[in-house]
Formats: C-alpha cells, structure tokens, sequence
C-alpha cells in the first residue's frame, strides 16, 4: 500500500454497483493529464480523468498563458526525437479542435561558446541534424533588435522553435477526450488508493472507482501521492513577468524568438508578446525555493522577485525595460538529475507514473501523454524512455523493485 494513504475499511465493504469502473483513471489533468486522457480515449478506452482543481487552473504548473518548445534540446540529444513527435502530435491536435495551439517564432539558444545552453543546443542539432545557424553578438542584435547582447555571448538560432498556448493546449486536450468518450471530474480529489489484484481501487471526496490501470500526473502533488517514490520529486516556486516595452515592436511573435540564455546572473527564459500585452521572461529556478506542500506555498509575488528579472533585462534586453504588467507563480516539480520521470510503477506495474518534468517538460505533453497511454494500455512504449526510467534513483531502487 502505498506510503501516505491507508485505506478504509468501508471502502472494502462497499457494494460493486456503487464502485463506477473504468479501463484507466487518471489522476492530475493538467499539462500531462489532459493529454493522457486524450490518446486513451482515442483508442476507445474507457477512461477516466481527475482533478483536485477547475480544468485548467493557475496553481500548478501548466498556466501563464505560454511555454516554449524548441528542437536544438541543450538538456539532452535523446529529447530529440521525442520533440519530432511532439510537434507532429500538437499539430495534429490542432488540426482536430480547428484552433492554433503552437505558434513558431524561431528559438534562441545563448551563452558562451562552453556554456552548457549553447554547447548542449549546439550539439543536439549537429547530432540530429536540425537546421541551425550560429550567431555572433552583433548578428543576433542586428537581426533581433530587442536583444541587446554583448561578446562573448553567442546564440543558436534554431527556425523551428516557437511557444505553446499553454492553457488552451490542455482546454483543447480534455475537449477533445470528451467528444471521444472520455469523463473527467474537475474539483474532485484524491483521498485514497491501493492495487486490487491486477487492477486499482480508489477513494475521492466524490467518490470510489475502479481502474484496470491508473495514471499519476499530478504535478507537484505526486509526493502526496506516491509516498517514498514522490519524494524523489521536489516542488519548487516559480516565477513569471511581464514588462512593457519601450519599443514593442522589437518583441512581437514575428520579431523576438523564443530563447534560453545562459549568464553570469543565471540562466533565464523568455517569450514574445502573445496573447496578453508585454514581454514574458523568468528565471530557472528563480530563487530556488523548496516547497514543501503545494496547497499552501507564497503565491504572492514580491518586490524582491521583480528586482531579480528586471536586473537581468536592463542588461541584456534594454529595450524592454519598461513598466511592469503582470505577474505570477507557478511550480517546477524538479528531479535530481532534472529528466522526467515516466515509468511503471517500480512495485506495481497497473500503475504509471509521469513526473518530475522540471520545468521544461511542458513542450512534450502531446507525445508524454502518448506514451503514458501506451504504458498504461501495453505496460511498454515504442518511445525510448531510458532517460527516464524510475529506476535510475537509489530511494525508488530501495522502495521497492519492479517484480
């Protein structure tokens, strides 16, 4: 029985006609979710989606309007492929709810020539052959004039890169699921579970249901869930700005691409202007801020949060330095090595895990929900998740190897 969570005995007792039953329920319907349970149920699978907040919400990790998907993958070569697929799966997904979801601007990728940003990105699109140039200072600058970087900084310009309609990836997710057949409960949480033969059992404050398989995707809650496993798992607040600039047309989706920058200050993210007005931009790992329990973390943001972001854009984006518009929170649930975690269960193998994705698993949810699917329907994946096998982390080894 999982650690956390014990299980009542009514819940035993109950009588069968009370306990809804389903091939797969999934729990978390967020950036992940929203997907898994849409690949279920298009493969005509009865399923099931849960969650503990309104579909979509801003408390987790998949709000602020949008998130960046790039090809030339600094982190890791093997991301590569899944990135192709990914592309595929969101374009195909557009295509179904008639809506543009992915929006190419071209990404940048900067740092010094040993950076691990550039070195990384420079390096994935050798290896997988991605168009890519490499630009000096002066030619990036010269070419993206809301940039205002100097020597020895260098950029991958990548054309392929772009950003995501985060929330209305999921709002097209879940609509879709529902057309195919698919029920999903929003404001329901998760009590209880435990595996029931080769199946699964489980309590909400709504009700009790049965799975043939069951799908964890719950963000940076999966430590609540998942017991000694989800501790591997470390949620941590995050922040986002956004500032108006003093000339908005240097920053406009088709002027300013999508980019990752490594320097002195750390390394930081941003975005054109899209969908709500001014230039959005965040550190990694902000502050690095541990947080212990995702219902009461400081969603509040701070003078000392904005003095943070706008140091780094006097320096490196003067042209944007204009008043503050918006900001917000939301959460990292980061790894030790910072790669997702998308396995069986190490125990029991009618349960799948997605997790960990680090801040910068958004991009995949279309092809992560895929393969969740497939685990959960196959207990395998055509996809090479080796990567991201929960296995790699002795405290996941030690509670309790796959049988």
């Amino acid at each position: 029985m999982p650690n956390g969570f014990s299980w009542s005995t009514e819940i035993v007792e109950l009588e069968e006609a009370k306990v809804e039953s389903y091939d797969v329920i999934v729990v978390g319907v967020g950036g992940m979710g929203s997907a898994a349970v849409y690949h279920l149920a298009r493969r005509g699978l009865r399923v099931l989606g849960i969650e503990q907040h309104d579909i979509p919400h801003e408390r987790g990790s998949s709000h602020g309007i949008s998130r960046i998907i790039r090809l030339a993958y600094f982190e890791h070569p093997a991301y590569v492929p899944l990135l192709q697929r990914a592309y595929a799966l969101w374009w195909a997904l557009e295509h179904e709810v008639h809506e543009p979801l992915l929006v190419i601007t071209g990404s940048l990728d900067i740092g010094s020539e040993t950076s691990p940003v550039f070195s990384g990105a420079r390096s994935a699109a050798q290896q997988h052959h991605l168009a890519h140039e490499i630009l000096e200072a002066p030619e990036v600058r010269q070419r993206f004039p809301g940039y205002g970087i100097e020597p020895p900084l260098l950029g991958l310009y990548q054309p392929q890169g772009g950003l995501l309609a985060a929330e209305r990836c999921i709002v097209a997710h879940v609509t879709a699921a529902l057309r195919r057949g698919a029920t999903v409960h929003g404001r329901e949480t998760l009590e209880q579970w435990e595996t029931q033969g080769d199946g699964v059992l489980i309590q909400t404050s709504r009700g009790t249901y049965r799975g043939h398989r069951l799908i964890f995707t719950a963000g940076a809650w999966m430590p609540q869930v998942l017991g000694v496993i989800g501790h591997t798992l470390q949620p941590e607040r995050q922040v986002m700005l956004w500032l108006q600039p003093r000339t908005p047309e240097h920053f406009d989706v088709g002027t300013f691409p999508v980019f990752n920058m490594a320097v002195d200050e750390g390394t930081f993210y941003g975005f054109p202007a899209y969908s709500i007005p001014g230039f959005k931009l965040a550190r990694w790992h902000h502050l690095e801020q541990a947080v212990h329990d995702p219902d009461t973390m400081d969603r509040d943001c701070h003078p000392e949060d904005e003095t943070l972001l706008r140091t780094f854009v006097r320096r490196y984006f003067p042209r944007a330095d204009g008043p503050t518009l918006s900001m917000r929170t939301c959460l990292f649930t980061n790894t030790p090595d910072g790669h997702f975690v998308v396995d069986l269960h190490p125990r029991w193998p009618q349960v799948v895990i997605g997790g960990g994705f680090s801040g910068h698993g958004y991009k995949f949810c279309s092809v992560i929900g895929e393969i969740l699917a497939d685990l959960a329907e196959q207990g395998t994946t055509r996809h090479d998740i080796t990567l991201f096998r929960a296995s790699r982390f002795p405290e996941i080894e030690a509670s309790g190897i796959r049988q």
